[in-house]
């Protein structure tokens, strides 16, 4: 009986907690899509509009409230990047706290994101930082949500990357583009 319990339990699958970042103006779409796609499988914790939820001019206790409200208990910060995230301050200090606590980073190319003639897109300059270092993954939006093992497969590859390979020396942004 004990055994079988046991065995029981260890099929339980633990739901990985992941942090959402995105920019609500452009992007609710793309974030109401990946979590009813992948509710089952993840735990996915959003800020819910930090302009909303966090009330307050002063940007040490907004990044406090970050760390400790939406990054704190989470492995990785998933950034859904639309044609206006790279001007979003709140999308920066979201990176920065993620950083800040060594925790994953994966970058999604939503298909709003429009590419310049040479090829190039416009991304958060943190991300950015993080993308050449080797840091943060970038992935498009159709790899990422192509099924939940792709997706759990690319999460699993961004914690595993080697933490010292973070930038993360950029002055906060203070306001939006």
């Amino acid at each position: 009986m004990a055994g079988s319990l046991l065995n029981e339990l260890l099929k339980v699958r633990v739901k990985r907690k992941v942090f959402v970042s995105y920019h609500h103006g452009g992007d609710q779409a793309y974030y109401d899509a990946f979590s009813k796609k992948f509710h089952d499988d993840y735990d996915v914790i959003t800020d819910n509009s930090l302009e909303r939820a966090i009330d307050s001019d002063d940007v040490n206790y907004v990044m406090r409230r970050i760390r400790e409200d939406y990054i704190t208990g989470t492995s990785c910060t998933i950034l859904l990047v639309g044609k206006k995230t790279w001007g979003r301050k709140y999308a920066d200090w979201e990176i920065k706290a993620t950083l800040d606590k060594q925790h994953a980073l994966i970058g999604i190319q939503l298909p709003t994101l429009q590419q310049g003639p040479n090829g190039n897109v416009t991304v958060p300059d943190r991300l950015h930082d993080n993308i050449q270092s080797g840091y943060a993954l970038w992935l498009t939006w159709a790899a990422f949500t192509a099924s939940a093992q792709a997706c759990t497969s690319y999460i699993e590859q961004a914690n595993s990357r080697d933490k010292k390979l973070i930038v993360n020396d950029r002055d906060r942004r203070l306001r939006n583009a």
